[in-house]
């Protein structure tokens, strides 16, 4: 797919915006299943470093995922914890929740406004980041749920 159908595709769907980190992320709406207030899940003995646990949710269990860590960022404190939210995907017929600092607007882009990742990103398998949105003065990272929600890297995975 060449980037302006790429952009296309993206401008046609509305992404929630989230904050991690004091940097701008957003996800497809379509996948956003549900977002629910931050509490502490249930460590998983051996799990990956950016799983924080799981958690019931509605009789199902469901992993979280911490946002800072699979996208890279610091791990500092949390700032605002009547902010922090757990964003829950839905993937593949799962659900992931995602540990974000604070769920932000709706957006829906223009697609003369989005830029294809800085190639410096493009050569990672597991990147998540699809692509750059120019945003009220700044920049928004939209992200690709399936990669954002794999539970182990591609370069780990067992055959």
């Amino acid at each position: 797919m060449n980037h302006l159908s790429h952009a296309d595709a993206i401008a046609r769907q509305a992404w929630l915006g989230f904050h991690l980190d004091g940097q701008h992320y957003a996800a497809p709406l379509s996948h956003v299943s549900e977002v629910i207030h931050d509490h502490a899940p249930t460590p998983v003995p051996g799990a990956a470093d950016d799983l924080l646990g799981i958690c019931q949710l509605r009789g199902n269990i469901v992993p979280v995922i911490d946002g800072r860590r699979r996208l890279g960022l610091r791990t500092t404190p949390l700032g605002d914890t009547e902010a922090v939210r757990i964003v829950v995907f839905a993937h593949e017929g799962h659900r992931v929740g995602f540990r974000v600092d604070a769920v932000g607007d709706i957006l829906r882009p223009e697609a003369g406004a989005i830029e294809a990742p800085p190639p410096t990103r493009s050569g990672h398998i597991d990147d998540p980041v699809q692509a750059v949105l120019a945003w009220q003065g700044g920049f928004v990272a939209l992200l690709d749920v399936a990669r954002l929600c794999r539970l182990a890297p591609e370069s780990q995975r067992v055959a």
